[in-house]
């Protein structure tokens, strides 16, 4: 998984409430187990007419968010179903941070697990992000994960709280696999020494 420290970025607004991960990713689309590929899909219903074609009102079929890699969101993004291929399309996509008021439980923690950063704010200081990402491409947010804090173009600082451990793994670019590789010597002498006392096994 890719290391996040800091992201300077597009940020586009996307003001709805209630995303929920069958709008990230619709259920059509879950039959791969594979990562890459879903970022085609993201938010699909939204994006596409039935007939395949852009949406050309849709925040990320505009020529200012298309390179977007912070989604500013309203409130209670990912909930819905815990389909970890929701952050799997984001991540595909180009998103590394997705700002909201508040998170489903399950697609928070997997956002972690698959190299994005979701970071919860107050509405008041969310009502300011949102208002600099309408600002289109020209306004870069600036996320410094290390010191806790989002940055507007208009250099505003707010700051924000994570868990220790999540944003260690984070910026160590450390998933599951790769927590566990990290004991990949001690769990090497625990084989050598189970297979000597207990060769049967």
């Amino acid at each position: 998984m890719e290391k996040f420290e800091k992201l300077s970025g597009i940020a586009a607004p996307m003001p709805l409430v209630n995303i929920d991960t069958d709008m990230i990713i619709p259920k059509v689309f879950l039959k791969t187990i594979k990562r890459s590929g879903l970022g085609a899909n993201l938010f699909d219903e939204m994006r596409f007419d039935r007939e395949g074609n852009e949406v050309a009102d849709f925040v990320l079929n505009k020529p200012a968010y298309r390179e977007a890699q912070i989604i500013v969101a309203g409130d209670n993004f990912g909930c819905g179903s815990s389909r970890e291929h929701a952050p799997w399309a984001l991540a595909d996509f180009g998103i590394k941070a997705v700002i909201s008021t508040s998170f489903a439980d399950i697609f928070y923690s997997n956002c972690f697990k698959n190299g994005i950063l979701p970071i919860v704010l107050p509405q008041d200081v969310v009502d300011v992000l949102m208002q600099d990402a309408e600002k289109g491409a020209n306004a870069r947010m600036d996320v410094d994960l290390e010191a806790q804090t989002v940055t507007t173009s208009d250099g505003e600082v707010f700051s924000f709280d994570v868990d220790s451990f999540k944003k260690h793994c984070l910026m160590n670019g450390l998933d599951d696999i790769g927590l566990t590789m990290e004991k990949a010597a001690s769990i090497d002498s625990y084989e050598t020494k189970a297979a000597t006392s207990r060769p049967w096994v």
